[in-house]
């Protein structure tokens, strides 16, 4: 019974088909057969749905471009290399890989820190400690730079002050060490011709020749030589305090000076004969670092001297005092400067 009810009732809708989409109003006739049609308006088709005509045209566009796509005469290995070398199959650049990671930290970091997860806020601790310390180290080294920088300003400014100074002043101070010098040096002459006046001693200088006797005698003393010992013979030199006496045998004399070319053997003869008689005493001492004779005794003028005897070259020197009372320390001083060329 159901399928004659379906039938009448299939019968009762007059042969006239319809389409299964039950939201399609528009029926279509059975010579016309089946074709779906769009319910969407027709500015909504542009959008995605086409009619059948459409998708007939596209699909014979189809086909053919499939029976063109892939011909053995027209594959070429270029097109392929340079297919792979397409955006497609291209990596990513490490410089981008870098500004990718940059950009994420940027945007952790700006990022509220209530609404981090753990893991991102341990990770934004991480890179916030990070920056800490990079910029302490830039701190730190700046402070350095800038205590350099004004160390070597000051340097620079202590130098340019010195040289300003020197080059300002060089003539000033040229005058003032002149003027010192000659202050020093006009000082120490004074000192020295102090130190003269005040030394009870002058030197008094023998010729050359007679090989350059030199001794110290009592600044008061006056120097007598009545012949030049440059002319040859024998040299003579008479000193005695004031003023010397008149040159004679029976003339006291200080010290009496004498340069012979007679050997000095014939010259000891006299006083070791004088010794033998017991007129005379006689003694060694270092004269210039040479021992010589010293006699002591009656003297020819039958005064009580003092009488030294020593070599100088191929000469006899005689140094004697007429009065060994009064003057055996000053005699004793004479020897102990004595100096010549032996």
């Amino acid at each position: 019974m159901d399928n004659q009810g379906s039938n009448n009732f299939n019968n009762n809708q007059g042969g006239v088909a319809h389409d299964a989409n039950f939201w399609n109003p528009n029926p279509v006739t059975q010579s016309q057969g089946f074709q779906p049609q769009s319910t969407q308006p027709q500015g909504y088709q542009a959008q995605g749905y086409q009619s059948q005509e459409a998708l007939q045209s596209q699909s014979s566009q189809y086909q053919t471009s499939q029976s063109q796509a892939f011909q053995p005469q027209n594959f070429q290995p270029q097109n392929f290399q340079s297919l792979a070398q397409s955006n497609s199959f291209q990596t990513t650049p490490i410089n981008n890989f870098q500004s990718s990671a940059s950009a994420n930290t940027n945007n952790l970091l700006n990022k509220d820190f209530n609404i981090m997860t753990d893991e991102e806020k341990k990770e934004a601790e991480r890179i916030a400690r990070a920056k800490n310390r990079v910029d302490l180290l830039k701190t730190i080294g700046l402070i350095v730079v800038s205590l350099l920088a004004v160390l070597f300003i000051g340097l620079f400014i202590w130098m340019t002050l010195k040289w300003s100074e020197a080059s300002t002043n060089v003539q000033g101070k040229i005058d003032v060490a002149v003027a010192e010098a000659k202050n020093q040096l006009q000082a120490k002459l004074e000192n020295e011709f102090a130190e003269k006046e005040q030394y009870p001693f002058l030197t008094f200088s023998g010729p050359a020749d007679f090989g350059s006797l030199t001794f110290e005698y009592p600044k008061n003393w006056s120097v007598y030589i009545p012949d030049d010992a440059s002319r040859g013979g024998e040299f003579n030199a008479y000193l005695n305090p004031g003023q010397v006496n008149v040159v004679s045998d029976t003339t006291i004399m200080a010290l009496r000076v004498s340069i012979r070319t007679e050997q000095i053997d014939s010259v000891l003869e006299d006083y070791n004969r004088k010794v033998q008689d017991g007129e005379m005493t006689v003694a060694s001492k270092v004269v210039n670092k040479v021992n010589v004779n010293v006699f002591t005794g009656k003297l020819d003028n039958d005064y009580q001297g003092i009488v030294c005897i020593f070599k100088i070259r191929d000469k006899t020197a005689i140094l004697r005092t007429d009065s060994s009372n009064v003057f055996r320390e000053n005699f004793e001083k004479i020897l102990s400067t004595i100096r010549f060329n032996s």
